[in-house]
């Protein structure tokens, strides 16, 4: 039974109307009295309110209705509905406990998903199934560990994969955000569909609508010929927005437009295109406080973060060490044909000291160019060490530069850094303590090129 609670007889007629031909019971009410005369002695599967129940728009009635509700029962899902004007009274109701929220006029497929996946992930997370854990099933997208910190995330992942649920991956550079991303999508219903990946650190503001939207030959100066934007390229399966704390505050409205209504205009093209997608994104920033300095939206998070996956930092989950180093060496040797090496006591006891700032990132790194340096049957924690010091020497290297801008510095320090590690813009990226996107800009900027 969806209870819906609205004082527009029309609202409530329509809602009725196409929740019925979905196959739902509908009961539809226009005050909070009678709402709560009805949970009284009913309990609803889920619940779509409006926020306003009177002459003001302060949407205080709908946030004291949604507590109330909440109290009879905590794990009955509940949408909101308001106008794009009344936002803000959304984005309090999510903080009150609210599980999604929609605006006014709403997109009927679109509702629908959004109800379907807060009943489905509702269930999940109600069944206490005492079956084989998921990760006997999950299908990890090549995620190396065991240790507790880390079947809790794949815990996770095996419960909301199989959901519509965007989910929002937090945690430090280098953890592995991509591959959580990635299992997500192996997981669910969209397994077979596109999975695209878009660096939105590594997107301009300027090409933010024709990289994600896509555009027609002579949209502008430069459109030479049809572009077929991200948004398209994921239709019916994941998109995953990578370094979304990096967006540029005029791109968030736009983003937050087509995940609202999951529609979008082709740059050259007012003819508006419907989109069905799963959106997974990632970011190693602090969204939260971001929101407090109004530098990220405060709906966009909310949008964005139905569930919110938090990867441990490798100095927190150190037992997978070993198995990280293992998966790392073999690789290595199949990759290059090498013959198989061995790491000794010490050099493990190395490795499972170091912070590892860089996280697996830097752990890949450090195993696979100490191989490669020294093409030993076993390694020791002398072979290690020296690699793990040249991290180091390109902060070193500034020593020398005085008299120089900070941007000659900066230049030089780019380029002696590119030259230690061979191209290499992943550990060019950990050793200048920086994230790629940032490496990108740079070389832009001081127009250097790297050869791949």
């Amino acid at each position: 039974m969806i209870l819906v609670i609205d004082d527009d007889s029309a609202v409530r007629s329509s809602l009725s109307f196409m929740l019925k031909r979905a196959g739902f019971e509908v009961h539809a009410v226009s005050t909070p009295a009678e709402a709560i005369q009805f949970v009284r002695v009913t309990e609803p599967r889920l619940v779509l309110m409006d926020m306003n129940f009177s002459l003001t728009t302060t949407g205080q009635e709908g946030l004291v209705l949604l507590k109330q509700v909440k109290v009879f029962y905590p794990q009955v899902p509940v949408i909101l509905m308001t106008a794009w004007g009344s936002i803000q009274l959304a984005v309090e109701g999510m903080k009150a406990g609210a599980f999604d929220f929609i605006t006014k006029p709403w997109n009927n497929a679109a509702l629908l998903q959004r109800i379907e996946t807060a009943l489905k992930l509702t269930a999940e997370m109600n069944e206490q199934k005492e079956d084989a854990p998921a990760e006997t099933t999950l299908l990890r997208s090549n995620i190396i560990g065991k240790s507790p910190a880390l079947m809790n995330v794949l815990n996770m992942v095996g419960r909301i994969a199989k959901t519509n649920a965007s989910v929002l991956i937090t945690g430090e550079s280098g953890t592995g955000k991509e591959l959580i991303a990635e299992a997500i999508h192996m997981n669910s219903p969209r397994a077979k569909k596109n999975f695209v990946k878009v660096n939105l650190g590594g997107i301009s503001q300027s090409l933010f609508e024709s990289e994600m939207f896509g555009h027609k030959k002579g949209a502008f100066t430069d459109a030479t010929t049809d572009r077929t934007g991200r948004f398209e390229m994921s239709d019916k399966g994941t998109i995953f927005l990578d370094e979304i704390g990096d967006l540029d505050p005029s791109c968030q409205v736009k983003l937050l437009r087509v995940l609202q209504d999951q529609t979008f205009e082709v740059l050259g093209d007012s003819r508006p295109r419907k989109t069905d997608i799963r959106v997974v994104s990632a970011t190693n920033a602090d969204l939260r406080k971001m929101v407090s300095e109004h530098s990220f939206r405060e709906d966009l998070f909310y949008r964005i973060n139905l569930i919110t996956i938090h990867l441990p930092a490798l100095r927190e989950r150190k037992e997978d060490i070993p198995l990280l180093v293992r998966y790392f060496a073999d690789k290595q040797m199949k990759q290059n044909g090498l013959p198989p090496v061995e790491f000794s006591p010490d050099a493990m006891q190395f490795l499972m000291r170091l912070p590892y700032p860089g996280n697996i990132r830097e752990l890949k790194n450090l195993v696979e160019r100490t191989i490669l340096m020294n093409m030993k049957p076993v390694l020791e924690a002398a072979d290690f060490e020296a690699q793990y010091q040249r991290i180091d020497s390109s902060r070193e290297a500034s020593a020398n530069l005085n008299g120089l801008t900070l941007e000659e510095i900066e230049r030089r320090t780019i380029l002696h850094t590119l030259q230690l590690h061979n191209g290499n813009l992943s550990q060019v990226a950990i050793a200048l303590g920086i994230s790629r996107a940032a490496l990108y800009r740079r070389l832009e900027k001081y127009g250097i090129s790297v050869n791949s």
